[in-house]
């Protein structure tokens, strides 16, 4: 991918997916000396017209029954057409969500059991860096899929030599980012620490559920930015060696988070390269999904490894130790031509995303204990059509690259039309969304009433809807700016769904329950 391709905001909204091939592949206008008479369009054709196989003279002599059949044959043709446009995004994408949204249930899941280890119980900071952590990575994996996947379908990975530098300069770039934003992280959350007040024990403690896992289960499974701290219990930590032991655990965290998820993605594009996969289609959605969950548990074990070392030179070594490679990350990634200019780039949108965040986290303060199921449910409906608008913008951002590289050729043929893109994203998202309630009710974490489910099913449309417009015209308004939508829109974009959707969210129960209807949370 070239990072001075992004330049030509002209071809912001002419750009459309189709016509990207099609133009590559249409015939050329006869020359002098030819004859005067083009080749009949074929169905691949973007412009395929119903009477493509007749001219003006031959149409008149062809007989009533020879016109209806050629009507009903074009129709035939157009079905045909339209299923081989769509057929990737929904054989690829729509098991891509679905996976997507289980697995980030199940994450929310985990957070109750992690919330309760001694690590989180001790170390206030650690509760606050979680969610920062997790969104940051998550946009910082999401942007490296959408990068390989452009360079990928424009054939820049197909040379060997090429692709290894290009995958290994992203990978250290990758490196950059998670350690530096993950540094500021801890800093931030040590600043949460001395202003937000914790809260007093409830009495649901007397009952046996924990105040701390309550109150980190409803912030983190709906990617609130500010926790409200545990009670007082046990010994409890702070100072500078606890700003050391917290730095420590979000860089290496981070570190290891790129190493596992930074290979694995690179992995996914190649084996999509390889066998023909958009990888547009799969690897945001992934990249999303997969940052969470890996992230969460690195944090926690890396976390519990360095408490009894803290007040030891241990973690300030490591703490180095991640600075010194994130140095020579920084050194090679400058050297390397393909990412090179990268480097100054795609900060702004990452510490955007991360006020955005901050931002819903206090509107959304005064909602979520007020509902029952609101945090579960937050995660299918900020998450999924997250999701849906990152492949979204992956394909536009590719679509956008190569019209202005003249890298048309290397796409596939019959590209559907955005709107099109629009149309199957959401239809391919609602039957998951079904399935997500369906799988609430099947393992007993949400006892769902069928006048929820109906507008629950309403709201998520709107929400795809919203994430599938927004995604257009953000890419669109970047590209026109000179800025690369494969760094700026997908950060943006993520934060803008969170907040959205989760009001969305609240609107929907508001209404349900104004209409008398309660949800009730089974344990």
């Amino acid at each position: 991918m070239n990072p001075n391709s992004p330049g030509n905001g002209a071809l912001g909204d002419d750009v459309e997916m189709a016509p990207i091939v099609d133009v590559a592949e249409r015939p050329a206008k006869p020359q002098n000396g030819s004859s005067g008479r083009q080749a009949p369009p074929t169905p691949e054709d973007s412009d395929y017209d119903d009477e493509f196989d007749v001219d003006d003279g031959e149409r008149g002599l062809l007989s009533s029954s020879r016109h209806t059949e050629s009507h009903v044959e074009a129709r035939h043709l157009r079905a045909g057409k339209l299923w081989h446009q769509v057929k990737s995004i929904v054989v690829e994408a729509a098991p891509t969500l679905l996976l997507t949204t289980i697995s980030l249930l199940f994450t929310g899941k985990l957070l109750d059991n992690v919330s309760r280890w001694d690590a989180m119980q001790q170390v206030d900071q650690l509760i606050m860096i979680i969610p920062t952590v997790l969104n940051l990575q998550g946009n910082l994996e999401m942007n490296l899929s959408a990068r390989l996947s452009t360079a990928a379908n424009m054939g820049e990975l197909d040379d060997p030599v090429t692709m290894r530098a290009m995958l290994l300069g992203n990978w250290t770039m990758l490196q950059v980012q998670a350690i530096s934003v993950s540094f500021i992280a801890a800093c931030i959350s040590l600043v949460l620490g001395k202003l937000v007040p914790r809260v007093e024990p409830s009495a649901d403690i007397a009952s046996g559920a924990s105040n701390t896992t309550h109150s980190i289960r409803h912030l983190l499974e709906s990617r609130r930015p500010i926790p409200h701290l545990p009670p007082e219990a046990g010994i409890r930590h702070s100072g500078f060696p606890t700003l050391i032991m917290v730095s420590a655990t979000a860089m290496t965290s981070a570190f290891l988070s790129g190493l596992i998820l930074g290979s694995f993605m690179c992995f996914l594009i190649i084996v999509c390269r390889k066998f023909k996969l958009d990888p547009d289609n799969i690897a945001p959605a992934v990249a999303s999904c997969l940052g969470d969950l890996v992230t969460l548990c690195l944090v926690g074990f890396v976390s519990t490894l360095l408490l009894p070392f803290l007040r030891t030179p241990i973690p300030f070594i490591i703490g180095i130790a991640m600075i010194v490679i994130c140095v020579i990350c920084l050194v090679y990634t400058a050297k390397n031509p393909h990412v090179r200019a990268f480097i100054t780039q795609g900060w702004s949108p990452l510490f955007g995303a991360m006020i955005i965040s901050s931002a819903t986290g206090i509107v959304l303060d005064m909602f979520v204990s007020r509902y029952e199921g609101f945090a579960i449910m937050a995660i299918v409906i900020s998450g999924l059509p997250g999701a849906a608008g990152s492949i979204f913008v992956s394909r536009l951002s590719t679509s956008l690259h190569a019209a202005a590289t003249s890298a048309s050729a290397s796409l596939r043929a019959s590209e559907p039309t955005r709107r099109l893109v629009m149309v199957t994203l959401l239809l391919i998202t609602v039957p998951v969304e079904i399935v997500f309630l369906a799988v609430l009710n099947a393992f007993g974490w949400l006892n769902t009433h069928l006048f929820f489910i109906i507008f629950s099913v309403i709201f998520f449309c709107c929400t795809v809807g919203a994430s599938l417009t927004i995604a257009q015209y953000l890419t669109d308004w970047l590209w026109s700016k000179n800025r690369d939508p494969d760094i700026y829109a997908l950060p943006l974009h993520s934060a803008i769904m969170d907040l959205i959707g989760q009001l969305l969210l609240v609107l929907c129960f508001e209404i349900v329950t104004a209409l008398g209807t309660k949800l009730r949370l089974r344990t």
